[in-house]
């Protein structure tokens, strides 16, 4: 099974796995990289309007328009159908999702029985004939390439036999006219385009469909990865609080053993199982021995600086020299933020790629004043390419010229951008995009201050000091 880190290294996602490092080794669903799947009950139902309409048709014909046509062998050909809708209907009570080969063999049906009953009223030239493009279409949407490509060829098929042969063209009064082979060729060529066209449009759509949706849910699983890193610190309290009373169970039954146990290795025993019960308990005194209160809202915020340096920390190993500044009004005290695990995945993952594409330098920078906070990533790269630039954010475009020669070896930041755009927008951020006037790629989040910042501490305790407006009393560096 498909790793999602691998997915994401696969589709250009910003932070690849190592190589055997078994990083972020959780398992993809099979679904996300399934192929769309429709349900037998929905065709079953498209079926049912299909045939209602043909049966509207062959009325009409019969009883207003008084056309001649063998209406007795239209008639069999729609109760064929009906009953085998049937037969699948009871198949589709039992039956969910169906595979591509029975999705194959269904729209196969619809389209055999569609050309069946234009071979009985005129083939080519009876205008429902353009109904020869809806099955092909629906199989572009729905199925992969080979049965796309296979549903087209039949319905082209069927189309160049119905040009050749079929019965007349029902008319009132008579034998209908001839129709001339240019116009005959014409409807075909017509049909055929209609089936390329409309086809190749719903593949298309149908495929980048499919794109969002795997970038939505691996931007879900990367959320609650991090979700579930930040609320260990809560697990670890409450684990320590659940095991206190076992504990001293354990702890006075050793002793008890202990105090009446015979000398032997009854009683070292004994006296080991309480020394190790003491050691638990101390462990979980040291876990415990901070107010619950006071713990959650340490955890639960920091200072800009603090956001910072866990953004840049992974990075200052690297050959790039990587900077972080906080600055803000002369004289004014930074506020400090709430901990949101998507801000820090994203951002860390933007720094990621400024680093992969920068030739020396990359800054990140924390602005603020009294209405909002604004984070900057800012490389000396090449930059963002012209005609791509304005396409950034959708998961399947990358974005760099020259991507071959990044350190990482991937060629962009599709998947990857649009995951951290997709996490910094959810928490209220506008996201631009842009290239330097001296060059680079810069990518700018801004929040309105009360959308991160952290309301006030309780207790009165702090976690930031004085600020300066000189940027470099508040400078994280890496080389």
């Amino acid at each position: 099974m498909e790793t999602l880190a691998h997915v994401r290294a696969r589709l250009g996602l910003l932070d690849k796995p190592a190589a055997g490092s078994g990083q972020d080794s959780e398992p993809l669903d099979d679904g996300l990289l399934a192929h769309s799947r429709m349900n037998l009950d929905v065709l079953v139902r498209l079926r049912w309007a299909t045939l209602a309409g043909e049966l509207a048709v062959l009325a009409f014909s019969g009883l207003v328009a008084h056309l001649h046509a063998p209406y007795i062998a239209c008639s069999v050909v729609i109760l064929a159908a009906i009953l085998f809708n049937v037969a699948v209907n009871r198949v589709a009570q039992i039956q969910g999702a169906v595979r591509d080969g029975q999705l194959i063999i269904q729209l196969a049906f619809n389209l055999m029985q569609l050309s069946v009953l234009l071979f009985l009223t005129g083939g080519v030239v009876n205008p429902f004939a353009l109904l020869l493009v809806a099955p092909a279409t629906l199989a572009a949407a729905i199925l992969d390439r080979r049965g796309a490509i296979s549903l087209g060829l039949l319905a082209a098929a069927m189309a160049i036999i119905l040009t050749v042969w079929s019965f007349p063209l029902p008319w009132p009064g008579g034998p209908p006219p001839q129709t001339p082979i240019p116009m005959k060729a014409a409807m075909l060529i017509a049909i055929l385009a209609g089936i390329l066209v409309t086809a190749g449009y719903a593949w298309r759509a149908a495929e980048e469909a499919k794109r969002m949706e795997l970038a939505l849910n691996v931007t879900q699983k990367a959320l609650a990865r991090e979700q579930r890193l930040s609320a260990l610190g809560g697990l670890a309290a409450a684990a320590a609080h659940e095991l206190g009373t076992p504990l001293a169970t354990i702890a006075v039954v050793a002793k008890e053993m202990a105090r009446e146990a015979p000398e032997g290795s009854l009683r070292e025993d004994a006296e080991l199982l309480l020394l190790q019960a003491d050691r638990c308990r101390e462990i979980l005194t040291r876990l415990t021995e901070e107010p619950d209160t006071t713990d959650e809202a340490v955890h639960a915020r920091m200072t800009l600086l603090q956001f910072l340096n866990e953004v840049i920390e992974r990075h200052l190993d690297t050959p790039v020299r990587v900077e972080a500044v906080v600055a803000g009004p002369p004289g004014a005290r930074p506020p400090e933020i709430r901990r949101m695990p998507e801000v820090l995945h994203a951002m860390t993952s933007l720094v990621e790629n400024a680093v992969d594409f920068a030739r020396s330098e990359v800054l990140v920078s924390v602005r603020f004043d009294e209405r909002t906070i604004a984070v900057e990533v800012r490389d000396d790269g090449p930059g963002f390419s012209p005609e791509v630039l304005a396409q950034l954010g959708q998961p399947y475009i990358t974005s760099r010229p020259g991507g071959e020669g990044s350190r990482s070896g991937h060629i962009g930041m599709g998947l990857g951008f649009f995951i951290a755009k997709t996490l910094l927008e959810r928490t209220g951020a506008v996201v631009q995009h842009f290239n330097g006037r001296r060059g680079g790629a810069v990518i700018a989040a801004r929040w309105a201050r009360d959308a991160i910042e952290a309301p006030p501490a309780p207790g009165g305790f702090e976690l930031g000091g004085a600020f300066t407006a000189d940027p470099a009393d508040f400078l994280a560096k890496g080389t």
